[in-house]
């Protein structure tokens, strides 16, 4: 039996067996251990293997309600099979183009059994008519428990974690039990978790890594306290996130930087002191997209009076290629910068240190990045050129990662893809430098703009974009334009609640486009100001560079042109 497997059911069936999770926040709530979990997944599990999964078999999984999410996934495992989390649907959602799209991915993954999940028990008549196979949870809740789990070995797929690529071609990383145990293994060893004591709050997607990994399997299977809630509660009152964390007196959290920005916007506001009180909470956890400095900010000042720590600020690096997490800052480390000269990293590719008390600081010559920690154990981490020649310290490359954690390969609609080369090596895509071992990251190499010699990061165009009032926080995004060419140009595409009057919209173009040229000494070719929810989003809420640019294509090539 793979370790994974066998420590989760120890979990459940241990001395620690009282631990559980609520869920059903903030209307009904409900708390099961994960003892009851654990019986109700023997029950999934048991329907499987009497309706004939073999081991092996991928497995997709379609329901919001964490409640039954956390039974089936780990019934799942227990019946040996591998778990798919498909992509939900919204309101907005075309349902066929969703179906075909489902029917894409099922074929990609070689899975016939869909689990469904209320509400999407409603698309039964949807997958009926495209002959998708699915079985409802419900009724798997009624079935005999599963004696002992099935057999697997470490190297079976445990996890197919569909990726928000720039096409609409869907692709999966493979993680195996083996990949699965070394980082959630980690990642508890270096946050120094209490399982006893530890309290988790998560509203992030189990369609996503950080969601799925770090914030239902890690404490499922060690067995720690966990509140989980949907990001349909987050996102219609992101208010319950604090309201959350002071309730169950939570030690941990996560989301992307978008998050910590709108919140810290909506404590700013609260008028009560004693509203929310977060001295709990040690670790704040920020990741899935590049951690602004004044997001972080906004976070840690208005959380200050409900008894924030700023050093509680975790910031990571990860990607679903090594199951979830790369590296962690050091425990009560908080946010530091990295500021270097922007001439020398545009130009050179060199990330010259800017003392503290030199008077460019604060100017636009330098340019700001998060430290983002060594690498977990397990895993090591090598920045090399474009001819794969390693560099030193301070020089900018592409980030390769090498260690158990790493996926073998995907599954895409072409067939199994490897991604590591002859010496076990990912190439991850991410332009960065180590300073005295740990990790910083510049941006993406496809989205690095490349006008008159210089690199330019879209994080600095957007931060500057961001910076302007009436733009949603987390919503502006730089498109690259005429990649590759003598004359490479890009827009800025944002979201503002202006939108809709003409003569406000052309106004806020104008200062969007002088504050871009300020900060990175570059004009947009184009400002496109959109109302929100307008923005192709990634499920972790991280802005689609590519997928903006297509659909925005003509209004980036006429009437949105900068001032």
């Amino acid at each position: 039996m793979s370790r994974f497997v066998d420590t989760m059911v120890a979990s459940a069936t241990g001395d620690g067996q009282q631990r559980g999770m609520v869920t059903g926040e903030p209307n009904e709530p409900v708390r099961r251990t994960w003892a009851e979990v654990h019986e109700q997944a023997r029950r999934v599990a048991g329907g499987l293997v009497e309706h004939g999964l073999t081991p092996g078999s991928s497995v997709a999984v379609l329901a919001a309600a964490p409640a039954l999410i956390a039974p089936t996934v780990q019934g799942t495992w227990l019946a040996g099979g591998s778990v798919t989390m498909l992509h939900q649907p919204t309101q907005r959602t075309d349902l066929a183009e969703w179906a075909e799209d489902t029917v894409q991915v099922l074929r990609m993954i070689g899975s016939e059994l869909v689990l469904l999940g209320e509400p999407f028990d409603q698309l039964a008549p949807v997958l009926t008519e495209r002959g998708i196979g699915f079985r409802m949870i419900d009724d798997l809740l009624g079935s005999e428990p599963l004696a002992q789990p099935v057999e697997v070995d470490e190297e079976s797929t445990a996890l197919l974690q569909l990726t928000s690529g720039s096409t609409a071609e869907p692709k999966a990383v493979r993680i195996t039990h083996r990949n699965l145990f070394s980082n959630i293994s980690a990642m508890v060893e270096a946050a120094e978790f209490e399982f006893d004591t530890d309290v988790m709050v998560s509203w992030l997607p189990t369609f996503h890594d950080m969601g799925m990994v770090g914030f239902l399997t890690v404490p499922m299977t060690f067995g720690v306290e966990l509140v989980k809630v949907t990001p349909v509660e987050f996102l219609s009152g992101p208010l319950i996130w604090p309201k959350l964390i002071s309730k169950y007196g939570a030690t941990a959290t996560a989301a992307p930087n978008f998050a910590y920005a709108i919140v810290g916007r909506r404590l700013a506001r609260v008028e009560d002191d004693d509203a929310y009180d977060l001295s709990s909470l040690r670790i704040a956890l920020n990741g899935a997209e590049p951690i602004d400095e004044t997001a972080v900010q906004t976070f840690t000042e208005a959380g200050a009076r409900f008894k924030l720590s700023p050093e509680s600020v975790f910031p990571a690096y990860g990607m679903a290629e090594t199951t979830l997490a790369v590296s962690f800052v050091p425990l009560n480390s908080g946010l530091t910068l990295d500021v270097v000269d922007a001439a020398a990293l545009e130009s050179e590719n060199r990330a010259v240190p800017v003392a503290e008390d030199d008077p460019r600081r604060g100017t636009d010559q330098v340019r700001a990045f998060a430290l983002l920690g060594r690498p977990l154990p397990g895993l090591e981490a090598q920045i090399v050129d474009e001819h794969g020649k390693r560099l030193g310290e301070r020089e900018v490359g592409e980030i390769r990662l090498r260690g158990e954690a790493v996926t073998p390969g995907y599954l895409t609609v072409n067939g199994p893809l490897d991604t590591q080369d002859a010496e076990g090596w990912l190439a991850t895509g991410d332009l960065g430098y180590l300073v005295d071992g740990q990790i910083v990251i510049c941006g993406r190499a496809k989205d690095v703009i490349i006008m008159g010699g210089r690199n330019i990061y879209p994080t600095d165009i957007e931060r500057a974009a961001m910076s302007v009032d009436g733009v949603r926080a987390g919503n502006a995004v730089a498109v690259r334009l005429d990649a590759g060419t003598k004359r490479e140009r890009f827009a800025v595409v944002l979201e503002s609640k202006l939108a809709g009057d003409a003569d406000t919209e052309r106004a806020l173009a104008k200062e969007v486009a002088a504050r871009v040229r300020s900060a990175v000494d570059a004009r947009p070719y184009a400002v496109v100001v959109l109302g929100p929810g307008n923005l192709p989003k990634t499920p972790s809420g991280k802005v689609r560079r590519a997928a903006t640019a297509e659909l925005y294509a003509d209004r980036i090539a006429s009437g949105a042109k900068a001032e």
